[in-house]
């Protein structure tokens, strides 16, 4: 499911794709398996602001020459 979101997201010309998952430990798997895909760690956005369950994660597509 993550390969075709990203699939599409690259298919659409997005710039970045971001996510918001949960701070719980058993969700540690769902983190590292974002990071695996190029995922980083960033602020809060949407409606999500100020969320202290949350994490934050963008991957930004970059064109390449």
């Amino acid at each position: 499911m993550l390969v075709h979101v990203i699939d599409e997201a690259r298919r659409r010309s997005c710039e970045r794709l971001s996510l918001e998952t949960g701070r719980m430990d058993f969700l540690l798997p769902a983190r590292r398996l974002y990071e695996s895909f190029g995922f980083v760690y960033c602020g809060s956005f949407g409606e999500c602001r100020n969320a202290p369950n949350s994490v934050f994660m963008t991957k930004e597509f970059r064109e390449v020459p």
